[in-house]
């Protein structure tokens, strides 16, 4: 890997003495990390069933590096969705940031959505997650992370920060903004960004950042706290950021975010920026095993009135189409405000505030699509039961060559009662199949699908 003069000279400027142990940081191997899904299965369970040899990543409680070689993405565990491929330092903002169950939460530049499973599994279900991302083709990517991982209470939004603003006036408890950056952290992981940095470098980015900035702060509550990070090194990106917008918003203090895991301390002398921006989190790839990050946590306090948000009302009950479903082949019953769009059925987050004129491509759990007088489950829906849920279930070990024929699409010679069942990997649920004599149909979809 050739890394660019100017950077090489920049960095070296910045560093002094400790530049020769920051190059030599690119010539160890890349560290490898995946994070356990807790809204599906424990840690303490997931390490007891783990088929790959882990080490824990210091700043997350959840998260653990995996040896080189080893292939989580093809496991049926993975698309089980019992946990996710995130480099290490990415795992930092979601793990600093002090999301409780209940709180209304933004996501801001989410996809491919590795911080808003983290978040979601914080909320314990409770509470909202808006998850948004300005770039189309990656919000699909976002989507299907967000069935795959069981989420049921997020909306995903294709907007920009100025138009969610006028729709979420003083309306998020926390709010993690993973800015748009030259990404200088992302070198050795993706050598196209070095191509990227020569030819655009910093200043469209700042700008960027800049506005991305402006507009969030009028989305979050008196009290609330907002988590800014990147994966970029410049310093103009990250303390000067910080120090811009503190000096505009008055109303924000930043919070000290501990250095006892191998984080270092932000640095304001490199912008002559003021003492509190120590308190932000620099993680370099020569004192951590991650390729690098930068972390701000503000807190806005200030006398503004809240503005109430009451959410709009329900929408509608359960149709009887969905009713029929749930009695002839679920153990439970899902309740709450619905809604119906395009003919798919969602089940509502409780407290939305009104979103007509918004780009939403999910309001909610998806359950699936209502077609004429019958209904048929989605995968997100079966992505977020519990085995114990359904009234027919096929259950797989995770061994058995049997799950990887169901994940290829196949049909399935099994014999069983008629009727929708849950196709599970040990108990952990990865889609549909319709029962149909001595044949299970694969209703797996054809985008996930496992390819060899």
């Amino acid at each position: 890997m050739q890394l660019p003069k100017r950077f090489l000279d920049r960095m070296k400027s910045l560093l002094g003495d400790e530049f020769e142990d920051f190059i030599h940081s690119y010539d160890r191997s890349k560290h490898q990390g995946l994070r356990v899904n807790t809204l599906k299965i424990s840690v303490e369970e997931f390490l007891r069933i783990s088929p790959f040899k882990l080490k824990p990543i210091p700043w997350t409680k959840d998260g653990f590096y995996y040896e080189e070689g080893e292939r989580p993405a093809k496991h049926p565990y993975y698309h089980s969705g019992l946990y996710y491929i995130q480099e290490p330092s990415a795992m930092a903002p979601a793990s600093v940031l002090d999301v409780l169950p209940g709180d209304k939460v933004l996501d801001l530049c989410a996809a491919p959505g590795g911080k808003t499973i983290q978040l979601a599994a914080k909320l314990s279900e409770e509470g909202i997650i808006v998850t948004n991302d300005i770039n189309l083709q990656r919000v699909k990517a976002l989507i299907k992370n967000i069935e795959l991982f069981g989420i049921k209470n997020a909306i995903v939004t294709n907007e920009t920060p100025e138009k969610l603003k006028k729709y979420f006036s003083s309306y998020f408890d926390k709010i993690l903004i993973d800015a748009p950056c030259s990404g200088e952290g992302m070198f050795r992981k993706d050598e196209k960004m070095i191509k990227s940095w020569e030819r655009q470098g910093i200043e469209p980015y700042v700008a960027m950042q800049r506005a991305i900035m402006d507009c969030v702060d009028g989305m979050l509550k008196e009290d609330g706290e907002l988590l800014y990070s990147t994966c970029t090194f410049s310093p103009e990106e990250n303390e000067g950021i910080i120090e811009e917008f503190t000096a505009k918003h008055r109303d924000y203090m930043i919070l000290p975010i501990p250095k006892a895991l191998g984080f270092d301390e932000g640095r304001p002398q490199w912008i002559a920026g003021k003492e509190a921006l120590k308190d932000n989190a620099r993680l370099w790839p020569h004192k951590i095993d991650g390729e690098g990050h930068f972390l701000a946590w503000l807190k806005k306090e200030c006398d503004v009135p809240m503005e109430i948000h009451v959410g709009h009302p329900a929408e509608m009950k359960a149709p009887k189409v969905f009713s029929n479903f749930m009695e002839e082949n679920l153990n439970i019953q899902i309740e709450g405000s619905f809604e119906i769009h395009n003919e798919q059925l969602y089940l509502l987050p409780e407290g939305l505030p009104p979103l007509k004129g918004l780009k939403i491509l999910r309001s909610g759990w998806l359950l699936g699509t209502i077609k004429k007088d019958r209904f048929e489950p989605s995968q997100a829906m079966a992505m977020a039961l519990s085995y114990r849920d359904s009234k027919r279930v096929v259950n797989f070990h995770g061994k058995d060559p049997m799950i990887i024929k169901y994940l290829k699409g196949e049909t399935l010679d099994i014999e069983g009662a008629k009727g929708w069942t849950l196709v599970c990997v040990d108990h952990f649920p990865v889609g549909w199949a319709k029962q149909t004599g001595t044949m299970l149909k694969n209703y797996y979809p054809p985008a996930w699908r496992w390819i060899d």
